[in-house]
């Protein structure tokens, strides 16, 4: 018997159920019951008054009317707790397939998709035909599993039982191949469903399997087959899906024409689903501006639309921008979440606002907000960056479970604050395990720490082993690491015999690192030649002749750094100011080469002359062989 409380049925129920039950037949009642009663509650306490009266007389015991119970119990109870629902769906004496489907569908959108799989198979045991509503269920949930032997299994139920041809079964096909990783079956499905059957789903699955498989040109070559085909006409996702693929790519242009297409399109509204992903597209393709006009667009912006532009700006190196409007949204009264606090952690380390970053910290501990590895990690970076590997080792350490992000934060983090022998012997660490390994950016901050050290052997070993070890492929950081761990180490010659032999066409980073190594060492001939190089790359920019007129003058040939300086004058080619910051009580000051904006600027000229002075009427001055050196 089903033990579920019998609830007191108020008169307003009895007199609606006496109507519905006169004058037809049992069979007809059964009917009228589910559709006149089931479809007219608003609270659950009404739906435990009607299926309280379904259990009593005994019409509960019909498949249709507890198919229909159980499909609204799932509406009418907790969304994320199905105890009540699984519960009543056990109660059913041989559930039909709708009552099959109704468990399927709750499951496979919820926090437990393997439920759906296990009920898939109880249902097979039970000798129940699925029909062409189970399949797009169940693969969803092999979707979210990323489970491709499932998938491939049910691939082929489907042919067995006939359901194949429909195109919800394929569209779901398409998307569970490609979040298991075999996008390429997944275009072999969409091909194989006739173009008068595909509906913009089926276009957007397949948009959508590109993008997660990050190929992005492929994604938009199907929007483009997709406009070509002139029906289906391409609804939001699709132009969405198409913006982030432009956004990747770096492609403005086709992203405003998308943009165009959006404002065209019958029924467009600049939503937030819409605003976030132009704010996405903007930002990546360097137009913060742009990205910035859409947010002030938006009407009703939720957190989707502030972290967007949080993201944007801190993608685009404007890290004050960044934090200034994560102050702002907190001030309009948004909550953030992960992906919010994981940005403004971005930002604050690259800012080096260590007192923010740790407000921030003590902020999510208090707001409850989800410590999820994407946000721990963004702590790691934050504190390594802010100088305080110590509290970024604590975390690193309370990590159940580090992924290579976690471990590659951490080396890095030791890497650029002079710990070098940490950095390496976590490194010996991680490859002692076995579910982790190594990636480009790793390697990266491995090179980092053994050019910081000065471990030139260490430095080739490592640089050796991407490519022979661990079949990764070295990038242009990569070689400008090297180049610079060679030129700080004196090898100059080794230097420049590395940088010809590039399989790529070094840039200007990498003859900027050698064209370093020869001002710290004196190296003009060498010094002019990479001079020369990066002149060639930025023929307006002034780094290379402002370095190479240090070189000149360390080597105290004033005619050349004389004759260096006035080209740069005939050529209109100014010096760039120097820019430094500073954090004090969690506020940053920014501060340029004779900057006299900041409200404190007479007390803190009048520091340094004091420090100059003190400096000054010292035994010997600035210099240490008892005279002064020469100011430049």
């Amino acid at each position: 018997m089903l033990l579920l409380p019998f609830i007191s049925i108020s008169w307003r129920w009895r007199w609606r159920w006496r109507w519905a039950f006169r004058g037809w037949g049992y069979r007809q009642s059964y009917h009228n019951f589910s559709l006149s009663l089931l479809e007219n509650f608003s609270h659950p306490g009404a739906f435990n008054q009607i299926l309280s009266h379904a259990i009593a007389s005994g019409i509960f015991r019909d498949p249709f009317i507890s198919s229909k119970l159980l499909y609204y119990s799932f509406s009418h109870h907790h969304r994320h707790d199905f105890a009540f629902s699984r519960t009543l769906f056990f109660q059913i004496r041989n559930p039909n397939v709708f009552a099959w489907n109704a468990i399927f569908r709750a499951y496979s959108r919820s926090s437990f998709p393997a439920e759906t799989i296990a009920l898939y198979n109880l249902m097979l045991r039970n000798g129940t035909p699925p029909d062409n509503y189970t399949f797009p269920f169940v693969l969803k949930a092999c979707a979210r599993l990323s489970l491709l032997q499932k998938a491939r299994e049910l691939h082929s139920s489907t042919l067995k039982w006939g359901v194949f041809p429909d195109v919800f079964v394929q569209n779901a096909l398409i998307s569970a191949y490609s979040s298991s990783g075999a996008v390429e079956v997944s275009r072999a499905v969409f091909d194989m469903l006739p173009t008068l059957i595909r509906d913009v789903v089926s276009w957007n699955s397949m948009i959508s399997g590109y993008l997660q498989s990050h190929r992005y040109e492929l994604a938009l070559k199907v929007f483009g087959e997709l406009l070509g085909a002139g029906s289906p006409t391409p609804d939001q996702v699709t132009l969405v899906s198409a913006l982030s693929a432009c956004g990747r790519l770096g492609l403005l242009d086709l992203g405003k024409k998308i943009h165009g297409l959006f404002m065209t399109t019958s029924g467009f509204t600049l939503d937030v689903f819409a605003g976030s992903s132009l704010i996405d597209m903007y930002s990546k393709c360097g137009q913060i501006e742009d990205a910035r006009k859409m947010f002030d667009r938006i009407p009703d912006r939720n957190i989707v639309c502030w972290t967007s532009m949080i993201a944007g700006y801190a993608q685009s190196d404007l890290f004050k921008e960044a934090i200034e409007l994560f102050r702002e949204m907190q001030i309009g009264g948004f909550a953030a979440d992960a992906a919010t606090i994981a940005c403004v952690l971005s930002a604050c380390g690259h800012w080096g606002a260590l007192a923010l970053g740790r407000w921030i910290h003590s902020y999510c501990e208090r707001n409850g907000i989800e410590m999820d590895l994407k946000v721990r990690n963004g702590l790691i970076g934050m504190y390594s960056k802010c100088g305080d590997t110590q509290k970024a080792l604590e975390i690193f350490h309370g990590l159940t479970q580090p992924d290579i992000f976690s471990w590659t934060a951490m080396i890095s983090g030791f890497a650029m604050n002079g710990e070098s022998d940490k950095a390496l012997h976590l490194f010996s660490q991680m490859e002692m395990l076995t579910d982790v390994r190594p990636n480009e950016i790793t390697f990266l901050g491995l090179l980092c720490a053994c050019n910081h050290g000065g471990f030139v052997d260490k430095g080739l070993y490592y640089f050796n082993a991407m490519t022979q070890i661990y079949n990764l492929t070295p990038n242009i950081e990569h070689y400008g690491c090297m180049v610079d761990l060679l030129g700080r180490a004196n090898l100059l010659v080794e230097a420049e015999k590395f940088i010809r032999a590039l399989p790529i066409q070094p840039d200007v980073v990498i003859w900027r690192s050698l064209l370093f190594a020869c001002r710290n060492h004196g190296n003009i001939e060498t010094a002019e030649f990479a001079a020369k190089r990066i002149e060639e790359l930025e023929p307006r920019r002034c780094g290379a002749r402002v370095l190479l007129s240090n070189v000149y003058a360390s080597a105290l040939r004033w005619g050349d750094v004389k004759r260096v300086r006035k080209d740069m004058a005939i050529q209109r080619i100014k010096k760039q100011p120097g820019c430094s910051f500073i954090e004090i009580d969690g506020l940053v000051h920014e501060f340029f080469v004779a900057d006299c904006s900041h409200p404190e600027t007479d007390a803190i000229y009048e520091t340094l002359t004091g420090i100059y002075r003190a400096l000054q009427s010292g035994p010997k001055g600035f210099g240490t062989d008892g005279r002064r050196r020469r100011r430049r």
